[in-house]
């Protein structure tokens, strides 16, 4: 049998800490059962259905980044959301048949000790597009609002810098011309967690969990906080955040590329194609505070 990473730490935490109601919907659901009481659905949308409407939109992708590259648009999409939430698949899936020269991912490690010494937002303003690019960032500048605050990264006056910043760094953007889409990607906590069981005794996806993510799991509140106040301070009608229910990974990929390509024009866009955004699962932060991140 194979090592578990981190001695097994994530199996501990749901057989000793994790609470009572977690450790019932995880043993009592089928994989794919949605396991939050307050999720629209009771289980997976159909992979059939799923693979048709995929098809669809990735032939849009296709479209876009065509005209991306012919009128020389500029495109940034940043992902956010917890550990776990299917930021790395729905990554994936946009980008998965377009050209890599033309559509970047951007995924940064902790920061240097030269980097550490920047301002805050510089190391990020290195990788925007330029004219004819579509940047996705798997995590972004909003490391400083949650993931840091939640781990003492970072101090209250940095972070309180951060938020008089961004309003402003997120602006300049927009008016040199950028489009500009945030979508958070919002799990339950039975989901999180049974998607990093999945991971601690899978040899092939061990690699994605961290210290960080075993020791995040002790602090679901913490990061709702956080996140509470990052929607509050962050959500604009100039930048604003998409939310997504993402518990069933086949409606939030669908519905994540939906709401980007339904807010861009491009050569070729078909309606029938690109379907319907499912408001069941995808709306502002009000979503949030609807959803179970206080499950």
């Amino acid at each position: 049998m194979t090592d578990l990473p981190f001695d097994g730490a994530i199996s501990r935490y749901y057989s000793d800490e994790a609470p009572k109601s977690i450790r019932k919907a995880i043993a009592e659901g089928s994989k794919k059962d949605i396991l939050s009481d307050t999720y629209p659905y009771s289980s997976w949308m159909k992979k059939s259905d799923y693979q048709d409407e995929m098809d669809a939109l990735q032939r849009e992708l296709a479209k876009l980044l065509a005209d991306i590259r012919a009128t020389g648009k500029r495109i940034v999409i940043v992902f956010e959301g917890r550990d776990a939430a299917g930021k790395g698949g729905t990554i994936k899936r946009f980008r998965e048949n377009l050209n890599p020269r033309s559509a970047r991912v951007v995924a940064l490690s902790k920061p240097t000790e030269h980097e550490a010494g920047q301002w805050y937002f510089q190391r990020y303003v290195d990788h925007l597009p330029t004219k004819g690019e579509l940047v996705l960032f798997d995590r972004s500048w909003y490391n400083r609002a949650v993931v840091e605050k939640v781990f003492g990264f970072c101090t209250d006056d940095q972070r309180d810098k951060f938020f008089h910043q961004l309003p402003e760094f997120e602006d300049m953007l927009i008016s040199e011309g950028i489009q500009l889409f945030k979508i958070w990607l919002n799990v339950g906590r039975a989901e999180q967690l049974r998607r990093f069981l999945a991971r601690e005794g899978d040899l092939l996806k061990q690699w994605k969990l961290s210290s960080i993510d075993v020791e995040g799991l002790k602090r679901w509140d913490e990061y709702t906080m956080a996140i509470a106040e990052t929607m509050e301070r962050c959500h604009s009608e100039t930048a604003p955040w998409t939310v997504i229910r993402s518990d069933d990974k086949y409606r939030a990929r669908l519905n994540a590329i939906r709401a980007v390509l339904s807010q861009i024009e491009y050569k070729g866009k078909d309606e029938k194609g690109l379907g319907e955004i499912d408001d069941k699962i995808v709306d502002g932060p009000a979503l949030l505070i609807t959803g179970d991140v206080d499950e």
